[in-house]
């Protein structure tokens, strides 16, 4: 499982309407930006109380991104 298939699996658990969840990949020379977008109404379950949601999501980015040698930047978009 890739980073972009992670975060679209946690975050198709945390909202109410999964179909509308897209995850896209940027690619750079030592980072990689995955770029989440979710319903308006879903954003606040993505984000959780104090940002701890889209934090641990972070963490987990982080700890994939060592296996690969890389840097692995989480970004929600509205």
């Amino acid at each position: 499982m890739n980073a972009k298939q992670l975060v679209e699996n946690l975050a198709k658990a945390l909202v109410d309407s999964p179909d509308e969840v897209s995850v896209n990949e940027v690619w750079g020379e030592k980072a990689s930006v995955i770029q989440l977008k979710v319903a308006k109404s879903d954003l606040g379950k993505v984000i959780g109380k104090q940002g701890r949601n889209a934090n641990a999501m972070r963490r987990i980015l982080g700890a994939a991104g060592t296996k690969e040698n890389r840097s692995l930047v989480l970004e929600i978009l509205e």
